[in-house]
């Protein structure tokens, strides 16, 4: 009896031994190939299947996926990571210096130099130079110019800037406001652009003046007096930068924010880096233009506010166009016999 017990412990004990080695076989015998590929991976050891896949990604190979569509048949894509780089270590850092230069130089500009006065001072007589349509849709273009710029920047810069203001949380939750904005307000920039090309581009070609208008500075260089038209070429330098540079941020805003179009990410790539750089220069000559119609000429902000500027500015900076309205004022009180009012002069006011 004895006997027949120790025989069935035995042979309980070989059975439990054999599924415990069977489960210990079945951990650890899938690892065995790793463990030789550690020890040594040139004696036949087998390579690790994640680097040999991004050994292959960077000699070219993007690899396949059975998924179709626009760019799905690849399986990843390295111009996300160049468009990375690029943006962390040329556009951020190029962007901000060119950005502070210039408003450097323009501060320094003004202490040095101060406003340009009204030679020999204001005369009280006004006469409009922009209509009530044209001051709608500059400040139509100038408010959603800015909305964009400083949700762009914020979305640029605002993890160097803001993070330590208000934490990752609040950042988060503001660079995800700004990002909603930019994609939503976005469209209506390349109507605003549109609008402002159709309003004032027949003021905006070359006429004779502009190049002497250039090399005199504007009058900062040379000396004396330089005629210009309605605008000199200062002006349609910026006009055309502002043109020019808003149609390319509404093209490449419009591949990124409305991806449906078939494009694949090389150009949603080539399209972030067209919209970042054009975003920079245009906010860039933005702040001389702010100046200029600030506090860089005094009488010029009166312009876009109510539309009028005084006579002895428009003679000391325009006169060419001031010569212009004058001859078609006086065709217009030759036409009413009686003299009513001059088209584009108003009646002398009180100086400002």
């Amino acid at each position: 009896m004895a006997t027949q017990v120790q025989t069935a412990n035995r042979h309980r004990r070989i059975i439990v031994w054999s599924l415990m080695l069977l489960i210990a076989l079945m951990l650890f015998l899938p690892l065995i190939p790793y463990a030789l590929a550690y020890v040594s991976p040139e004696a036949g050891g087998v390579p690790n299947p994640g680097t040999e896949l991004w050994r292959a990604v960077r000699s070219g190979d993007k690899g396949t996926s059975q998924v179709q569509g626009v760019d799905t048949g690849v399986l990843i894509n390295e111009y996300g990571e160049a468009w990375r780089h690029f943006r962390m270590e040329q556009l951020i850092p190029f962007g901000a210096m060119l950005m502070g230069s210039v408003l450097v130089l323009i501060v320094l500009f003004y202490l040095v130099s101060g406003p340009l006065r009204i030679p020999g001072g204001a005369t009280g007589k006004k006469i409009q130079r922009f209509s009530v349509f044209e001051r709608t849709t500059h400040w139509f273009t100038v408010s959603l110019f800015w909305l964009l710029a400083l949700t762009g920047l914020i979305l640029l810069y605002g993890r160097f800037v803001l993070i330590p203001v208000l934490g990752p949380e609040g950042f988060g939750l503001t660079a995800s406001a700004c990002k909603e904005a930019h994609n939503l307000f976005g469209p209506l920039f390349l109507v605003a652009i549109l609008m402002m090309l159709l309003t004032f581009v027949k003021d905006n070609i070359y006429a004779r003046g502009d190049i002497t208008w250039l090399l005199k500075g504007g009058g900062m260089f040379g000396g004396g007096h330089v005629s210009a038209g309605r605008f000199n070429a200062g002006e349609k330098i910026w006009f055309w930068i502002a043109v020019l540079g808003g149609l390319v941020l509404s093209a490449s805003g419009l591949v990124l924010d409305l991806a449906v179009f078939g494009q694949g990410r090389e150009v949603m790539a080539i399209s972030h880096v067209l919209h970042g750089i054009a975003a920079l220069v245009v906010i860039t000559v933005s702040f001389g233009h702010i100046y200029m119609g600030t506090a860089g000429v005094e009488g010029t902000i009166s312009s876009m506010t109510n539309g009028y500027v005084d006579e002895a500015w428009a003679k000391s900076h325009h006169d060419r166009w001031y010569a212009e309205m004058q001859a078609a004022a006086g065709d217009d009180e030759a036409e009413q016999a009686g003299g009513g009012a001059a088209a584009g002069v108003a009646s002398p006011v009180a100086n400002d």
